[in-house]
Protein backbone atom coordinates (compact mmCIF):
# COMPACT_ATOMS: atom_id res chain seq x y z
CA UNK A 1 0.00 0.00 0.00
CA UNK A 2 2.82 2.66 0.62
CA UNK A 3 4.30 1.43 -2.89
CA UNK A 4 0.61 2.33 -4.41
CA UNK A 5 -0.34 5.22 -2.16
CA UNK A 6 3.17 7.29 -1.65
CA UNK A 7 4.35 8.34 1.42
CA UNK A 8 1.99 10.13 3.80
CA UNK A 9 -0.73 9.15 0.64
CA UNK A 10 1.01 11.79 -1.28
CA UNK A 11 0.72 10.19 -4.59
CA UNK A 12 -2.78 9.19 -3.64
CA UNK A 13 -3.92 12.90 -3.20
CA UNK A 14 -2.89 13.65 -6.90
CA UNK A 15 -4.89 11.14 -7.83
CA UNK A 16 -8.10 13.06 -5.75
CA UNK A 17 -7.01 15.98 -6.76
CA UNK A 18 -7.20 15.04 -10.50
CA UNK A 19 -10.88 13.61 -10.51
CA UNK A 20 -13.78 14.78 -8.67
CA UNK A 21 -14.02 11.98 -6.07
CA UNK A 22 -13.23 11.43 -2.60
CA UNK A 23 -11.13 8.64 -1.71
CA UNK A 24 -10.87 6.90 1.64
CA UNK A 25 -8.13 4.27 2.70
CA UNK A 26 -8.46 1.87 5.75
CA UNK A 27 -5.84 -0.73 6.23
CA UNK A 28 -5.53 -2.41 2.61
CA UNK A 29 -8.71 -1.03 1.63
CA UNK A 30 -9.32 1.91 -0.64
CA UNK A 31 -13.07 3.41 -0.90
CA UNK A 32 -13.80 5.76 -4.18
CA UNK A 33 -16.94 7.83 -3.90
CA UNK A 34 -17.88 10.04 -6.53
CA UNK A 35 -20.08 10.20 -10.17
CA UNK A 36 -19.90 6.52 -11.35
CA UNK A 37 -17.94 7.46 -14.56
CA UNK A 38 -15.54 9.47 -11.90
CA UNK A 39 -15.28 6.57 -10.02
CA UNK A 40 -14.74 3.74 -13.36
CA UNK A 41 -11.66 6.14 -13.98
CA UNK A 42 -9.70 6.37 -10.82
CA UNK A 43 -10.28 2.68 -10.24
CA UNK A 44 -9.03 2.19 -13.62
CA UNK A 45 -5.92 4.48 -12.74
CA UNK A 46 -5.33 2.53 -9.70
CA UNK A 47 -5.08 -0.66 -12.07
CA UNK A 48 -2.72 0.59 -14.07
CA UNK A 49 -0.68 1.28 -10.93
CA UNK A 50 -1.08 -2.12 -10.04
CA UNK A 51 0.74 -3.31 -13.62
CA UNK A 52 3.15 -0.89 -12.94
CA UNK A 53 4.41 -2.24 -9.94
CA UNK A 54 4.20 -5.68 -11.06
CA UNK A 55 6.56 -5.21 -13.30
CA UNK A 56 8.97 -3.17 -11.22
CA UNK A 57 8.52 -0.63 -11.77
CA UNK A 58 8.65 2.46 -8.59
CA UNK A 59 5.66 4.66 -8.77
CA UNK A 60 6.36 8.48 -8.45
CA UNK A 61 4.99 11.65 -9.39
CA UNK A 62 5.76 11.49 -12.77
CA UNK A 63 4.42 7.65 -13.86
CA UNK A 64 1.27 9.04 -11.39
CA UNK A 65 0.38 12.17 -13.60
CA UNK A 66 1.49 10.30 -16.79
CA UNK A 67 -1.47 7.29 -16.00
CA UNK A 68 -4.02 10.11 -14.48
CA UNK A 69 -3.74 12.36 -17.92
CA UNK A 70 -3.86 9.62 -20.09
CA UNK A 71 -6.80 8.22 -18.20
CA UNK A 72 -8.41 11.37 -18.21
CA UNK A 73 -8.02 11.81 -21.90
CA UNK A 74 -9.64 8.64 -22.56
CA UNK A 75 -6.78 7.47 -25.08
CA UNK A 76 -7.62 3.24 -25.94
CA UNK A 77 -3.93 2.74 -24.95
CA UNK A 78 -3.19 1.37 -21.54
CA UNK A 79 -1.33 3.44 -19.46
CA UNK A 80 1.34 0.85 -17.98
CA UNK A 81 2.25 -0.39 -21.51
CA UNK A 82 3.09 3.52 -22.28
CA UNK A 83 5.27 4.00 -19.32
CA UNK A 84 6.35 0.71 -18.81
CA UNK A 85 8.71 0.66 -21.75
CA UNK A 86 12.51 1.83 -21.92
CA UNK A 87 14.48 3.12 -24.28
CA UNK A 88 17.78 3.33 -22.44
CA UNK A 89 18.69 2.27 -18.85
CA UNK A 90 21.88 4.45 -17.72
CA UNK A 91 23.13 4.20 -13.82
CA UNK A 92 19.77 3.31 -12.67
CA UNK A 93 17.68 6.13 -14.83
CA UNK A 94 15.56 5.32 -17.18
CA UNK A 95 14.71 6.93 -20.53
CA UNK A 96 11.07 5.75 -21.19
CA UNK A 97 7.79 7.39 -23.00
CA UNK A 98 5.90 9.61 -21.19
CA UNK A 99 2.98 9.91 -23.79
CA UNK A 100 0.83 7.47 -26.48
CA UNK A 101 2.19 9.28 -28.86
CA UNK A 102 6.08 9.06 -27.59
CA UNK A 103 5.82 5.32 -27.53
CA UNK A 104 4.13 5.02 -30.78
CA UNK A 105 7.35 6.88 -32.09
CA UNK A 106 9.75 4.51 -30.29
CA UNK A 107 8.25 1.54 -31.61
CA UNK A 108 8.09 2.97 -35.18
CA UNK A 109 11.87 3.42 -34.87
CA UNK A 110 12.25 -0.26 -33.67
CA UNK A 111 9.93 -1.27 -36.95
CA UNK A 112 11.33 0.54 -39.21
CA UNK A 113 14.66 1.62 -41.15
CA UNK A 114 13.62 5.31 -41.99
CA UNK A 115 11.51 7.00 -39.00
CA UNK A 116 10.82 11.11 -39.39
CA UNK A 117 9.62 12.47 -36.41
CA UNK A 118 7.59 15.33 -36.75
CA UNK A 119 6.19 18.06 -33.77
CA UNK A 120 6.58 21.32 -31.21
CA UNK A 121 9.54 21.93 -29.10
CA UNK A 122 9.72 19.54 -25.41
CA UNK A 123 7.79 16.56 -27.15
CA UNK A 124 11.45 14.00 -27.13
CA UNK A 125 11.78 13.84 -30.83
CA UNK A 126 15.41 14.21 -30.49
CA UNK A 127 16.30 12.77 -27.17
CA UNK A 128 14.27 9.46 -27.72
CA UNK A 129 15.83 9.47 -31.07
CA UNK A 130 19.31 9.22 -29.44
CA UNK A 131 18.45 7.19 -27.00
CA UNK A 132 17.43 4.23 -29.41
CA UNK A 133 20.76 4.85 -31.11
CA UNK A 134 22.69 4.86 -27.84
CA UNK A 135 21.06 1.30 -27.07
CA UNK A 136 21.60 -0.24 -30.69
CA UNK A 137 24.49 0.54 -29.91
CA UNK A 138 24.84 -1.16 -27.22
CA UNK A 139 23.05 -4.08 -28.15
CA UNK A 140 26.19 -4.13 -31.43
CA UNK A 141 23.11 -3.72 -33.98
CA UNK A 142 25.08 -1.07 -35.38
CA UNK A 143 28.98 -0.44 -35.17
CA UNK A 144 28.40 3.54 -35.11
CA UNK A 145 26.80 5.95 -34.31
CA UNK A 146 26.03 9.72 -36.08
CA UNK A 147 24.28 12.87 -35.49
CA UNK A 148 23.91 15.85 -37.37
CA UNK A 149 22.24 19.01 -37.47
CA UNK A 150 22.09 21.92 -40.75
CA UNK A 151 24.00 24.86 -39.18
CA UNK A 152 21.41 27.01 -40.09
CA UNK A 153 21.29 30.44 -37.38
CA UNK A 154 18.33 32.42 -36.30
CA UNK A 155 19.04 35.35 -35.39
CA UNK A 156 22.57 35.63 -35.34
CA UNK A 157 25.22 34.65 -38.53
CA UNK A 158 27.90 32.33 -38.35
CA UNK A 159 30.53 34.76 -39.54
CA UNK A 160 30.13 37.00 -36.93
CA UNK A 161 30.52 34.92 -34.11
CA UNK A 162 34.54 33.94 -32.99
CA UNK A 163 36.87 30.79 -33.46
CA UNK A 164 37.33 28.18 -35.85
CA UNK A 165 35.31 26.82 -37.93
CA UNK A 166 34.79 23.73 -35.54
CA UNK A 167 34.29 26.67 -32.70
CA UNK A 168 31.76 28.40 -34.67
CA UNK A 169 29.74 25.23 -35.12
CA UNK A 170 29.60 24.10 -31.69
CA UNK A 171 26.57 25.97 -30.31
CA UNK A 172 24.49 24.23 -32.85
CA UNK A 173 26.02 20.69 -32.19
CA UNK A 174 25.67 21.47 -28.30
CA UNK A 175 22.36 20.21 -27.83
CA UNK A 176 23.23 16.44 -29.24
CA UNK A 177 25.94 16.78 -26.68
CA UNK A 178 24.33 17.31 -24.02
CA UNK A 179 21.55 14.99 -24.35
CA UNK A 180 24.90 12.44 -25.34
CA UNK A 181 26.47 13.54 -21.46
CA UNK A 182 22.74 12.23 -20.13
CA UNK A 183 22.73 8.92 -21.30
CA UNK A 184 26.46 7.67 -21.35
CA UNK A 185 29.65 8.03 -18.91
CA UNK A 186 31.96 11.18 -20.03
CA UNK A 187 35.20 9.14 -20.07
CA UNK A 188 33.21 6.42 -22.40
CA UNK A 189 31.92 9.28 -24.71
CA UNK A 190 35.46 10.56 -24.92
CA UNK A 191 36.91 7.30 -26.12
CA UNK A 192 33.86 6.43 -28.48
CA UNK A 193 34.00 10.31 -30.10
CA UNK A 194 38.27 9.98 -30.22
CA UNK A 195 37.29 6.31 -32.11
CA UNK A 196 35.07 7.81 -34.66
CA UNK A 197 32.43 5.16 -32.74
CA UNK A 198 30.54 8.41 -32.12
CA UNK A 199 30.82 11.39 -34.68
CA UNK A 200 28.46 14.73 -34.09
CA UNK A 201 29.02 16.77 -37.11
CA UNK A 202 26.85 19.52 -39.29
CA UNK A 203 25.01 17.99 -42.35
CA UNK A 204 26.85 19.60 -45.24
CA UNK A 205 29.90 17.19 -44.24
CA UNK A 206 27.54 14.21 -45.05
CA UNK A 207 27.92 14.80 -48.60
CA UNK A 208 29.56 12.23 -50.79
CA UNK A 209 29.59 9.55 -47.38
CA UNK A 210 28.08 6.26 -47.34
CA UNK A 211 27.19 5.21 -43.84
CA UNK A 212 26.67 1.11 -43.40
CA UNK A 213 25.61 -0.17 -40.20
CA UNK A 214 25.12 2.98 -38.36
CA UNK A 215 22.34 4.93 -36.52
CA UNK A 216 22.03 8.25 -38.12
CA UNK A 217 19.83 11.28 -36.41
CA UNK A 218 19.02 14.24 -38.32
CA UNK A 219 18.12 16.86 -35.70
CA UNK A 220 16.24 20.51 -37.13
CA UNK A 221 15.67 18.76 -40.24
CA UNK A 222 13.02 22.00 -40.56
CA UNK A 223 15.82 23.70 -41.86
CA UNK A 224 17.32 21.28 -44.55
CA UNK A 225 16.55 22.54 -48.39
CA UNK A 226 14.78 19.39 -50.41
CA UNK A 227 18.45 19.42 -52.00
CA UNK A 228 20.00 18.42 -48.45
CA UNK A 229 17.19 16.33 -47.37
CA UNK A 230 17.67 14.32 -50.65
CA UNK A 231 21.65 14.70 -50.10
CA UNK A 232 21.24 12.99 -46.29
CA UNK A 233 18.62 10.38 -47.15
CA UNK A 234 20.92 8.34 -50.19
CA UNK A 235 23.75 8.46 -47.48
CA UNK A 236 22.09 5.31 -45.72
CA UNK A 237 23.88 2.40 -46.59
CA UNK A 238 23.71 -1.53 -45.70
CA UNK A 239 22.30 -1.72 -41.98
CA UNK A 240 22.25 1.26 -41.09
CA UNK A 241 18.67 3.00 -39.94
CA UNK A 242 17.83 6.94 -39.57
CA UNK A 243 15.76 9.56 -37.78
CA UNK A 244 15.00 12.36 -39.00
CA UNK A 245 13.51 14.88 -36.36
CA UNK A 246 11.74 18.66 -37.13
CA UNK A 247 9.50 21.14 -36.17
CA UNK A 248 7.86 22.71 -39.29
CA UNK A 249 6.82 25.51 -37.23
CA UNK A 250 10.06 26.59 -36.53
CA UNK A 251 11.73 27.02 -39.89
CA UNK A 252 14.61 29.29 -40.01
CA UNK A 253 15.44 29.30 -43.96
CA UNK A 254 15.64 32.15 -46.23
CA UNK A 255 12.58 33.73 -47.12
CA UNK A 256 11.51 31.94 -50.47
CA UNK A 257 13.45 28.22 -49.38
CA UNK A 258 11.36 25.13 -48.65
CA UNK A 259 11.80 23.11 -46.24
CA UNK A 260 12.66 19.12 -47.30
CA UNK A 261 10.73 18.20 -44.12
CA UNK A 262 7.55 19.70 -45.58
CA UNK A 263 8.24 18.49 -48.98
CA UNK A 264 9.32 14.40 -48.09
CA UNK A 265 6.27 13.95 -46.04
CA UNK A 266 4.93 14.03 -50.30
CA UNK A 267 7.36 12.29 -51.79
CA UNK A 268 8.10 9.15 -49.50
CA UNK A 269 4.53 8.96 -48.47
CA UNK A 270 3.54 4.89 -48.84
CA UNK A 271 7.22 3.92 -48.95
CA UNK A 272 7.92 0.16 -46.88
CA UNK A 273 9.78 0.81 -44.63
CA UNK A 274 9.44 4.81 -44.15
CA UNK A 275 7.60 5.90 -41.21
CA UNK A 276 6.08 9.24 -39.81
CA UNK A 277 5.65 9.60 -36.45
CA UNK A 278 3.48 12.96 -35.66
CA UNK A 279 3.74 14.30 -32.67
CA UNK A 280 1.24 17.01 -30.67
CA UNK A 281 1.05 19.42 -27.44
CA UNK A 282 -0.06 16.19 -26.31
CA UNK A 283 2.85 14.74 -26.17
CA UNK A 284 5.20 18.19 -24.70
CA UNK A 285 6.61 16.60 -21.55
CA UNK A 286 8.93 19.35 -20.11
CA UNK A 287 7.30 21.92 -18.01
CA UNK A 288 3.77 21.96 -18.03
CA UNK A 289 3.88 25.77 -18.96
CA UNK A 290 5.04 24.38 -22.03
CA UNK A 291 2.58 22.42 -22.51
CA UNK A 292 0.35 25.10 -22.44
CA UNK A 293 2.52 27.21 -24.63
CA UNK A 294 2.90 24.75 -27.69
CA UNK A 295 -1.42 24.46 -27.24
CA UNK A 296 -1.89 28.15 -27.29
CA UNK A 297 0.63 28.74 -30.48
CA UNK A 298 -1.02 25.54 -32.11
CA UNK A 299 -4.95 27.12 -31.62
CA UNK A 300 -3.47 30.95 -32.69
CA UNK A 301 -1.89 29.38 -35.64
CA UNK A 302 -4.91 27.32 -36.73
CA UNK A 303 -7.04 30.79 -36.24
CA UNK A 304 -4.81 32.71 -38.34
CA UNK A 305 -4.02 30.15 -40.75
CA UNK A 306 -5.20 32.14 -43.25
CA UNK A 307 -2.41 34.50 -42.85
CA UNK A 308 0.03 32.56 -41.90
CA UNK A 309 -0.01 31.84 -38.47
CA UNK A 310 3.22 32.53 -36.71
CA UNK A 311 6.48 31.46 -38.26
CA UNK A 312 4.67 29.33 -41.25
CA UNK A 313 7.43 28.83 -43.95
Amino acid sequence: MLSLLGTGDALLRIVERAFAVEILVRGNDVTVSGADDEVQQVLRVFDEFVKLLDRGYELDESLVRGTVDMVRSDDDVSPAEVLGDTALRHRGRLIRPKTPGQKAYLDAMREHTVVFSIGPAGTGKTYLAMAMAVEALRRKEVNRILLTRPAVEAGERLGFLPGTLYEKIDPYLRPLFDALHDMMDAEQLTVLMERGTIEVAPLAYMRGRTLNDSFIVLDEAQNTTAEQMKMFLTRLGFGSRAVVTGDVTQVDLPSGRRSGLRVVRDVLAGIDGVAFSELTGRDVVRHRIVQQIVEAYERYDHVEGSEGGIRQS
